[in-house]
């Protein structure tokens, strides 16, 4: 099945994946909050089909705000909802984007040495179910 996506889903698909990577490096601030993005960050650009199409480029002038929190109000419910677009259109393409934010996440969260911090761990459960909550 092809999907055709207007601009606004594409802007929520990579508000969603790009800031669930801003939500890691926030988190991840004590392990090189650097390392954690440019971590995650390969990985988006590394997906296939039509989400690697969509998130090759980061959204444009989005402000995420001045918090972690600020930032989660924005991009927990953009994963959600970009999760519940895909479904309606594509189930592949829903398991593809769900999978390839998985893979972003666990890649910010490798932690050099042993494991991830409790923050690293606990932002990517909050992740993990706003993608499920769809």
């Amino acid at each position: 099945m092809s999907i055709t996506l207007t601009e606004q889903d594409k802007l929520t698909l990579r508000i969603a994946a790009w800031g669930a990577v801003s939500l890691m490096s926030a988190a991840g601030a004590a392990d090189s909050a650097h390392k954690v993005a440019t971590r995650g960050s390969v990985a988006l650009i590394s997906a296939t089909g039509l989400v690697g199409h969509v998130l090759t480029k980061a959204p444009k002038g989005v402000k995420y705000g001045r918090s972690v929190a600020e930032l989660a109000d924005q991009v927990l419910p953009a994963l959600t909802a970009s999760m519940t677009l895909l479904k309606q259109h594509d189930p592949a393409e829903a398991d593809n984007f769900r999978r390839t934010v998985i893979v972003a996440t666990e890649a910010s969260a490798q932690a050099p040495k042993g494991e991830p911090s409790p923050t690293l761990a606990d932002m990517a459960r909050k992740i993990t179910g706003a993608l499920d909550a769809a």
